[in-house]
């Protein structure tokens, strides 16, 4: 995941919130057959893997049988309408989901049901091979805070999902160095033992130093926007959406 911290400057500068748009949560909820199948796709993108993941580590369950649940779940929570009772006041919409996916699972376990395989799916395509490899890559203990590892999965995936759209903005922009300086400085460079500084970016990539510094600030700048874009649609009021902000680009507020 990118570093977020006063070296990148991508948690900080301005603190302008993007303007309100209906959140794809109460989307989830709403009475139209339609438009509650779009915004439920749009979370199913977003939460997928976490809850894959959740289920593999929770319930100590195998790839196919996590598989499984995954896929029945969404497609179950869609069918009975379950997003329909959130409440924003009561709590946040990704505690609320994993109440939902525990109750499920739960009642799945107690009834001795086991999920039919090619039964129930979700209503988008979920790349499970790469979520295995996530977990191969990065382990979690069975016996860790299991919902730390649900709010550390569900960031990855916002991170990810705002590093896909910084690359596409770039791209259609003719700008692509920007977004792979961007990946090889804060993405890449914060995982490697030895950060490249902007002159190796410099010779690596052909620029002068002083581009390298522009692009990698106007790439910071995008990638915030997407992350801020993708929060406000991903939750379901106000108050929610600046707490997600401060917890994950650690910013005060507008």
């Amino acid at each position: 995941m990118p570093r977020l911290d006063p070296d990148t400057g991508i948690g900080g500068g301005s603190s302008r919130f993007p303007a309100t748009r209906h959140s794809i949560v109460a989307g989830a909820g709403s009475p139209d057959p339609e438009l509650r199948a779009r915004a439920f796709g749009t979370l199913v993108t977003a939460y997928w893997k976490p809850v894959y993941k959740y289920a593999r580590i929770r319930w100590r369950l195998s790839n196919e049988d996590a598989k499984d649940l995954t896929q029945a779940f969404f497609a179950r929570a869609l069918e009975k309408h379950f997003f329909a009772a959130f409440d924003p006041a009561r709590a946040r919409f990704r505690t609320f989901l994993r109440t939902c996916l525990d109750r499920f699972a739960a009642n799945a376990h107690r009834h001795r049901s086991r999920i039919k395989r090619g039964g129930d799916t979700a209503p988008v395509p979920l790349d499970f091979e790469s979520a295995e490899g996530e977990l191969r890559e990065h382990p979690v203990a069975a016996e860790g805070d299991l919902e730390e590892m649900f709010e550390r999965e569900w960031a990855r995936g916002l991170f990810s999902r705002a590093l896909e759209d910084l690359r596409a903005r770039c791209a259609k922009a003719g700008r692509p160095a920007r977004s792979a300086l961007f990946e090889r400085y804060d993405v890449e460079g914060a995982e490697a033992a030895r950060r490249p500084t902007y002159e190796d970016l410099a010779r690596e990539f052909g620029l002068p130093v002083t581009q390298v510094t522009n692009e990698l600030a106007a790439a910071r700048r995008e990638f915030r926007r997407s992350v801020l874009e993708l929060l406000r649609n991903e939750t379901a009021s106000e108050e929610e959406f600046r707490l997600e902000v401060r917890s994950i680009l650690g910013v005060g507020g507008p």
